[in-house]
């Protein structure tokens, strides 16, 4: 097949990098607001850039190769991004993974990368020195996202000391499709999968998130989601680097210093997600803001007349780089809908079937695009994930559902029966089971997703003993999962039932615990008054 020419021939990381901090040498590039009171620092592009072609020199120095994987665990701090756009710039891959993981799964994550080098800082020092055994070498960051920090102990080297001349820097063709970074997404399978971006897919992300975001060059985009995951990396990073934007980057997302933070530097763009809507909606409101826009789940939600705001919506995962489905800037979206198919995907709603659904139907959505530019290359080490993720025809199983608008406007139904989303986060109910029915004392296990006011979902499981169960069974399920989960992936409940319910083939009903649940929280609300 005749592979066609994409808009990124002869471009990558550098190349963006190196033409926009020419064009925007002195405007400001990333200014870092910590919650300390000290400690916040600017950079111009230039001075980013620099700094960005000297870790990249500095860690070529210490030995690492292109192609070479480097973990990197941060919460958001400079640093990381440093880091992250470092590697890439020569030709390293960032492996950028979740900063609330647990020690199994960031060793199973140094592991399956076959990491060279780990990056990370004072507060998870412990836990990245006993998951990465064969490294060859750590860094560590001087604070904790600006929180003064002990010292972490042998072993590290000091961040700072990855200094070299970016003159010593190897040549390298600018190759679009050389691999730029990895990150581990839930799926349906127990563990993470590494999606593997190339340059092109970074490249791609950037020129369609800005144009998505209608973002200029003097947007001023406050990001504070966590910058080990596509939403801060592309959304907000690489889209406002497009364009030589200014990004204002926080510690983490806080309500309470949502505005004032705001207020300071002007911030006219900023990505959330509902839970951080929820959270804003009990702060009080300034009476003058700069945003224009911001983006989030849905288009044009009532909140918007509160916060004096226009929101875009969107859908997109790792593995689609971009906005598969996005709100229109220029014009009207109808409210709650995720939007519209965005150029660069083909967007298919089929019914179980595989007809295409009608309007006002709900169906499964699918994604065609081009493979490693607007589609992720493959899951790294993983080629059977990599083909089961596809149909034969070539589209990519989203598995999330969708409804179809009489408007043409595409709607969030539901999601795969065993994908939760907890805080804006994908957890896969399959890689809680596997943990919950290693347990001594279980004979079988179901996660199901219970709705949180909070966080969208949280898990519960439903856990069947067997005839050896201990009393305290489910605190040693609960033991289990703190000790090989992340917090967020944890059970909110467990509980131990004497039977599961079963649909066709003795599968566990899922559907009917998941109904259970809502008709317990339904039935725990307080009659209206006057009922």
């Amino acid at each position: 097949m005749l592979q066609p020419i994409t808009p990124f021939e002869g471009m990558d990381i550098r190349s963006l990098l190196d033409s926009v901090a020419l064009s925007r040498s002195e405007h400001p590039f990333l200014v870092w607001e910590p919650f300390t009171a000290e400690g916040g620092r600017q950079w111009t592009y230039g001075e980013f850039a620099d700094r960005v072609r000297r870790f990249a020199a500095g860690i070529v120095a210490r030995g690492v190769k292109a192609g070479d994987r480097v973990l990197i665990h941060l919460d958001n701090c400079p640093e990381g991004l440093i880091a992250w756009l470092g590697c890439a710039y020569a030709g390293v891959v960032p492996v950028t993974t979740n900063a609330r993981s647990t020690e199994d799964e960031l060793a199973y994550f140094a592991h399956h990368s076959d990491a060279v080098a780990a990056v990370t800082q004072p507060g998870f020092a412990d836990i990245v020195r006993a998951a990465t055994p064969k490294v060859r070498w750590r860094l560590v960051t001087e604070t904790d996202n600006g929180e003064p920090a002990s010292a972490p102990g042998l072993g590290f080297h000091p961040f700072d000391t990855i200094d070299a001349s970016p003159e010593s820097l190897p040549e390298r063709p600018h190759d679009p499709w050389a691999p730029f970074g990895i990150q581990y997404t839930s799926g349906t399978t127990a563990r993470p999968k590494a999606v593997l971006w190339t340059h092109a897919n970074a490249l791609w992300g950037a020129m369609a998130c800005a144009r998505h975001e209608d973002l200029r060059a003097e947007d001023v985009h406050l990001t504070f989601l966590p910058l080990f995951h596509t939403n801060a990396q592309v959304y907000s990073v690489l889209a406002s680097l497009w364009v030589g934007a200014t990004v204002v980057l926080m510690p983490r997302f806080s309500a309470s210093r949502f505005w004032p933070v705001s207020i300071k530097h002007g911030a006219t763009w900023t990505s959330l997600v509902p839970f951080c809507l929820k959270a804003l909606m009990s702060e009080p409101l300034p009476e003058q803001h700069s945003y224009r826009l911001w983006g989030n789940a849905v288009c044009d939600p009532p909140t918007d007349r509160h916060f004096r705001v226009r929101t875009i919506g969107w859908w997109g995962m790792t593995e689609t780089v971009a906005h598969g489905i996005v709100g229109l800037v220029n014009r009207a979206n109808t409210s709650m809908s995720l939007g519209r198919p965005a150029p660069g995907y083909e967007i298919h709603v089929l019914d179980d079937e595989e007809k295409p659904v009608r309007p006002g139907e709900v169906g499964n959505l699918y994604v065609r695009g081009q493979r490693g530019v607007t589609l992720f290359l493959e899951y790294a080490g993983d080629p059977e994930a990599t083909q089961a993720a596809f149909r034969p025809d070539g589209l990519f199983i989203t598995g999330d559902r969708v409804r179809l608008g009489e408007d043409g406007f595409l709607y969030f139904a539901d999601r795969s029966k065993d994908m939760l989303k907890v805080g804006g986060e994908n957890v896969a109910a399959s890689e809680i089971e596997q943990v919950i029915a290693a347990v001594p004392g279980v004979a079988e296990v179901a996660v199901v997703a219970m709705p949180d006011p909070m966080l969208d979902e949280v898990p519960v499981a439903f856990v069947l003993p067997n005839a050896e169960a201990a009393a305290d069974l489910a605190e040693r399920v609960a033991d289990a999962c703190a000790a090989k989960l992340a917090r967020f992936k944890r059970p909110k409940l467990v509980r131990i039932v004497e039977n599961l319910p079963r649909s066709t083939l003795e599968k566990v009903a899922k559907s009917e615990l998941r109904a259970a649940l809502i008709a317990e929280r339904d039935t725990a609300r307080p009659a209206p008054a006057g009922a």
